[in-house]
Order: structure tokens, then sequence, then C-alpha cells
């Protein structure tokens, strides 16, 4: 890990820390970055379904093996 010096809103960490759980700089800085990837994902793969990226989920032939 590498240490950077960064201007941090005291008003948002606080915010940032009272919903994360967090008790340190370190820590809320860590999970929200985390949290803000995480999301990015959920997104990427939601976008995929919407997309029909998925096509055998329509197939009952498909989806009713699924479950032997």
């Amino acid at each position: 890990m590498s240490k950077t010096l960064v201007d941090i809103d005291p008003t948002l960490l606080e915010e940032a820390r009272r919903q994360l759980g967090t008790k340190t700089i370190k820590d809320t800085v860590n999970q929200a970055l985390a949290a803000v990837v995480a999301r990015s994902r959920r997104k990427g793969l939601v976008d995929l379904l919407v997309s029909g990226g998925l096509p055998d989920l329509g197939s009952d032939e498909v989806m009713g093996s699924a479950w032997r």
C-alpha cells in the first residue's frame, strides 16, 4: 500500500464514517473506495442482464435442468 497526501472534506469524511461504521480515516477511505468499485461492478452485471447478455435465463429447458 502507498501513502498519499490528499485534502478530504471533513463533513463528507464524517458522514462516510457514520454510514460505513468505520473508526479511522484509513478504514473509511478504503471502504468507501471498495464500495464505489463494488457498485460499478454490480452495475455492469445489471447492464449485462438488461441487455439480454444471459439469454439462457429465459429458456425453460435450460432453467428446468438447472435445479436438478
